[in-house]
């Protein structure tokens, strides 16, 4: 930092004139190679990275002016940095690492050069990126011309690199697409002062990467209260008017020089949240060690986990590690600590809008081991009408397989048409686009069903050598009155009347997929060779989400899988078939004493029974 940190945008020193402009050095564009793999990800020393990986990590390293400081420099605490960082790439999936500027202190030839030494341990091993904070260079904007820090960071430093994409012709900005979460990512690095030129340069870059998520790096563009908030500075103003706000591709902001760190989210023209984020130590001890954050993006769960420590000091013995060194090993509040939640996809719909996939057809998904497939768009149902409208008792979901396991819409008791309703809604993986809404409960007269008919030929099928049945679900958000222990499918028939004595009652059905109070999913099977009723339990089940269910048995035992992840809750005692009674196999609640008391609650989608062990790969949403 260069002053007072409660005035941004004043130097402390005089800034001086500077020489003669660099010449460009930039390297193609980075692209798609053939096979779909992205040029980013041909990288020598690859350190085990794997960019298809849905969770990587981005590395972020602030000011390290305090370690190359003339005759006071000790680059050991940067070098520990560099070290843990190829150490680390593979186990972490870190993809890239960004340097916020302020690399040295006074920019001097000596200085440079003891950072040039430390950063060549990580050149061919980690790409990254660097830019000129105002203490690398002696004044000027981005048109200042040569200077010690361009001549060992400029961009012939990196015109081997494959994720380089180039730099501004006066070599003080570039930028790097890379290759994480199977996607590319530009990081655009912006010199502390970026001129006209350099604003429509970065301007032109954003431009031929139209459809690629932007994190924007640069030294001075918000400071932070004590609190943590934080606010644009005077640079970042302009920064932010001039290039930000009216790009809807650049979604988080990095920067260093002011202390302490903070963070706050704006909103840009185009509606939606920019994160901009505050990164510097160089006020803690040693100067802050090369202190690293490392954001942690996943794309599964949709947040980027943030963690904030220095690896010098972790790596030392802890029983001789001084007071202060054990104090910052690792920054834990709220600033230094924290996870940021992105629906990437939402995100990213204005510039990268995710094509849906196109519905397959039943051909695609029945093999010969398909005992029934049933599916509720109009090449499945009889009836099916516009969404929101109810399905009329009789409606028909045929058996896809051709095998006669025709189900048939029937409404319990006296319950009202609206209790089951056509969806377009569907889970992304699912083949057909469509689903049934039940509006089940616990009064009788709020429930529907879909029941095979008296000869269906599943209603007897014994699965000796091994089962798999799926179906998609999704809870309602919010998730509103009783429906404890409702049913999603069944085999009807007493347990007890086919002599099964281990039950929790004899007149529960020999067969069913349920919910318990606590959206625990729960099956239950009457084996057909064994005198037992082995369970399975998952965890709760999400709400206002569709997620893939699979039963899977091997003819030995039964292994539950929720999203293609085997729950821990799966008995090991033998399972072998299952004891059918010539009795319907039935969609929608689960039956007592032959009867059904309530219906389903929540959307029911594509359903198929297979007679065999199917892998997660060869699921309706296959999982690897």
């Amino acid at each position: 930092m260069d002053n007072d940190r409660k005035a941004p945008g004043v130097g402390r020193r005089t800034l001086l004139a500077a020489p003669a402009a660099a010449a460009l050095v930039a390297a193609p564009a980075v692209g798609l190679l053939a096979g779909g793999e992205p040029a980013s990800a041909q990288s020598g020393g690859s350190g085990g990275f794997d960019w298809q990986s849905p969770r990587f990590a981005l590395a972020v390293l602030p000011d390290t002016q305090y370690l190359f400081d003339e005759d006071s420099s000790n680059p050991a605490p940067l070098e520990a940095t560099f070290r843990y960082l190829k150490q680390e790439r593979a186990e972490a999936n870190i993809a890239f690492m960004t340097h916020l500027g302020d690399v040295t202190e006074h920019g001097s030839d000596h200085e440079i050069g003891l950072a040039d030494q430390a950063f060549r341990l990580i050149d061919g091993k980690v790409p990254y990126s660097v830019l000129a904070g105002n203490h690398d260079i002696r004044g000027g904007d981005d048109q200042r011309g040569d200077s010690a820090y361009l001549r060992a960071f400029g961009p012939r430093r990196f015109a081997n690199v494959p994720s380089f994409g180039g730099a501004s012709p006066d070599g003080y900005n570039s930028y790097h697409v890379i290759a994480a979460g199977g996607r590319e990512w530009l990081v655009l690095a912006l010199d502390w002062r970026v001129s006209d030129a350099g604003l429509a340069w970065a301007q032109g870059v954003i431009d031929a990467h139209p459809r690629t998520p932007v994190v924007l790096t640069t030294h001075d563009l918000a400071f932070a209260e004590e609190n943590g908030q934080a606010h644009l500075s005077g640079n970042g103003q302009r920064l932010w008017d001039r290039l930000v706000r009216r790009n809807d591709q650049v979604f988080l902001t990095l920067n260093g020089h002011y202390w302490p760190p903070g963070r706050t989210t704006l909103t840009n023209d185009a509606g939606r949240d920019v994160h901009v984020h505050i990164t510097n130590y160089q006020d803690r001890y040693y100067g802050g060690a090369a202190m690293i954050r490392l954001y942690h993006f996943d794309l599964v769960r949709g947040v980027i986990d943030v963690e904030t420590f220095s690896p010098w000091f972790l790596a030392r013995d802890p029983a001789k590690r001084s007071p202060l060194e054990a104090e910052t090993i690792e920054l834990t509040g709220p600033v230094d600590r924290f996870t940021v939640d992105i629906d990437f996809a939402a995100r990213f719909q204005g510039f990268a809008p995710v094509t849906p996939p196109a519905p397959r057809p039943a051909a695609a998904v029945v093999s010969r081991t398909t005992v029934a497939y049933w599916r509720f768009d109009r090449s499945g149902l009889n009836g099916a009408v516009s969404a929101g409208a109810p399905v009329p008792a009789g409606a028909v979901a045929r058996d896809l397989t051709g095998n006669g396991n025709d189900l048939t819409l029937q409404r319990l008791h006296t319950s009202a048409p609206e209790v089951v309703t056509w969806s377009d809604e569907h889970h992304p993986g699912q083949p057909a686009h469509a689903s049934l809404r039940f509006d089940g409960g616990k009064s009788p007269d709020r429930g529907a069903i879909l029941r095979a008919g008296p000869d269906a030929p599943i209603n007897s099928m014994k699965f000796l050598t091994g089962y798999t049945i799926e179906v998609f679900v999704k809870l309602p958000d919010p998730f509103e009155g009783d429906h404890a222990w409702m049913g999603i499918l069944n085999w009807e028939g007493r347990n007890g009347d086919a002599g099964k004595t281990t039950g929790w009652s004899p007149l529960e059905p020999t067969c069913s997929l349920n919910i318990s109070p606590e959206r625990f999913l729960q099956f239950v099977v009457y084996p057909q060779e064994q005198d037992a009723d082995p369970t399975s339990w998952s965890h709760a089940l999400p709400v206002g989400r569709w997620t893939h269910l699979a039963v899977v048995n091997d003819s030995r035992r039964t292994t539950v899988y929720v999203d293609g992840s085997k729950i821990a809750r799966n008995p090991t005692q033998p399972s072998t078939g299952i004891c059918t009674m010539g009795r319907p196999f039935v969609v929608g609640a689960n039956s007592f004493d032959l009867g059904y008391g309530q219906g389903f609650y929540g959307w029911i989608g594509d359903i198929r029974v297979s007679s065999k062990a199917l892998r997660p790969a060869q699921f309706l949403t296959p999982y690897e």
